[in-house]
């Protein structure tokens, strides 16, 4: 009886172990098996990923007669003058992100006014009719104009062309300047005076010679005064450019 128990025992102990080596075999495989997660993604070897090639298209350009001011170059120790309105050609300024603090205390600012602007009145004439060059540069000359290098007739704040530049006169049409050695030959339809803003010494003096040289060239040429918006100048129109001044004259 006690022989039988020990054979017994024997063959239990045997088949525990076995159990326990096949056991250990099968997990050191399973570790060393390569596991695929479910991030991975397997592409057919057949298909070759898309290439998408971004092309630019040319921005179509309008021919404008009339030029802009920033058509216009100046010297540069004077002030620049604003195009007469807002180009869609111009690129779009990059904005880098911000966080939600400083968003927050942007918003929070109140609005500063624009650092500069500009006055402009146009001198148009009738249609079919132009002002010839030969009568408007004596006119211009009268009327203490300069002509510049840069092809403008300006007006400085000595009327013999000594101190700064107050106001300009530019040909309201394409390139927007003079040839003074051949304005014999020399027509257009309309003449602009502008002057940025704020302007040096006196601005509201200075509007006022703008605004008088404007009536004298117009009766001169029979031509009529027109406000930034192409509309004939009204008394609305005057007091609007004389308030615009005094907000930078302030």
């Amino acid at each position: 009886m006690a022989e039988q128990l020990r054979w017994v025992l024997i063959i239990i102990s045997v088949i525990v172990i076995g159990g326990l080596l096949i056991h250990g075999l099968w997990s050191v495989r399973k570790k060393d098996a390569p596991v695929a997660t479910n991030d991975e993604r397997v592409e057919p070897a057949d298909q070759a990923p898309t290439e998408r090639q971004s092309v630019a298209e040319p921005a179509s350009h309008t021919e404008r007669d009339e030029p802009q001011f920033g058509d216009l170059s100046f010297s540069a120790d004077e002030k620049q003058p604003h195009s007469f309105a807002a180009s869609d050609d111009e690129p779009a300024a990059e904005v880098d992100d911000v966080t939600t603090t400083t968003e927050a205390s942007v918003e929070d600012e109140p609005e500063q006014p624009a650092a500069s602007d500009f006055i402009i009145v146009h001198i148009q004439m009738p249609e079919g009719l132009n002002m010839e060059g030969s009568k408007l540069l004596p006119a211009v000359n009268t009327l203490g104009f300069k002509y510049s290098e840069e092809g403008f007739f300006n007006r400085h704040l000595d009327p013999a062309g000594l101190g700064p530049v107050l106001f300009r006169l530019v040909n309201m049409y394409n390139p927007g300047t003079f040839d003074i050695d051949n304005m014999e030959q020399f027509s257009t339809a309309g003449i602009s005076l502008f002057m940025t803003l704020p302007c040096d010494g006196d601005g509201l003096a200075a509007f006022n010679m703008l605004h008088s040289a404007a009536k004298k060239l117009a009766d001169e040429f029979g031509a009529v005064i027109l406000d930034s918006q192409r509309e004939e100048m009204t008394v609305d129109s005057v007091r609007n450019y004389v308030e615009k001044v005094r907000r930078f004259s302030a």
